[in-house]
């Protein structure tokens, strides 16, 4: 990350903190197709994706205003091997959820590819095209909740020299929540962006380290375009450098 020294004050809940630019990743949570995209596993199982799409936008926002400021962006995505040999136990609960949900299944996807649901290397567990990363951006993958478990998040946290992460992504009271309780158990200071985290659930549980707002840290945010011949994105307006 290129030397900078800036310091800025969140005015967050239950009260301000003050973070350090140079020291901190913004980390985009499960932001995958699977779980965002129409044609995904959510979708295609019938749960409401609006609020994981209403928070495509806001977070296009973030990406910007950080790579401007030079600020690193990690991806979590949550996948797995095609013969599901790191998806656990048979007998686990995570298998049993996965199973329960389709993982591996082989679907046609809304581009006439062949796909599978949660499986590493397909259109299912691709970022959102809205938020594409971008070349010297960094994508972990994980097979639990928590994008700590079971992956070298930490050792590339640490090996930059992060202390401070700003979190958003879905879904915030599973793999937002649990990837964030985790790293402050790590010592790292955490921040949840207050602008419509997605969620699945009805009441979504509050949590105590938000709310944040990138534009009360001074970082500046460029007007608004329309995504060029690419309606099917499901949001009408990005920032300048998001691709559809």
């Amino acid at each position: 990350m290129a030397s900078m020294n800036a310091l800025v004050t969140i005015e967050a809940k239950p009260e301000p903190t003050t973070i350090d630019l140079a020291r901190t990743a913004v980390v985009v949570v499960d932001m995958q197709n699977d779980f965002g995209a129409e044609g995904g596993m959510f979708h295609r199982a019938g749960v409401d994706i609006s609020s994981i799409r209403q928070a495509i936008v806001p977070t296009a926002r973030v990406l910007a205003a950080a790579r401007t400021s030079g600020v690193k962006i990690v991806y979590l995505k949550t996948e797995y091997r095609p013969d599901l040999s790191d998806a656990g136990p048979v007998d686990s609960k995570i298998w049993i959820n996965l199973t329960r949900v389709g993982v591996g299944e082989r679907v046609t996807t809304p581009d006439g590819t062949e796909g599978q649901i949660m499986i590493r290397d397909s259109w299912n567990t691709q970022i959102v095209c809205e938020l594409e990363p971008e070349p010297g951006d960094i994508v972990v993958s994980k097979h639990r909740y928590s994008g700590f478990y079971g992956t070298d998040l930490e050792l590339i946290l640490r090996g930059l020299g992060i202390e401070y992460l700003v979190f958003t992504g879905c879904t915030t009271s599973v793999c937002v929540e649990s990837t964030m309780r985790d790293a402050m158990e790590r010592d790292f200071r955490c921040v949840l962006l207050a602008d419509r985290p997605g969620t699945v659930a009805k009441q979504p549980r509050r949590l105590t380290l938000g709310p944040a707002d990138w534009v009360r840290m001074d970082l500046r945010l460029r007007p608004l375009h329309r995504c060029p011949g690419r309606p099917a994105c499901g949001e009408p307006e990005l920032p300048p450098g998001a691709r559809c």
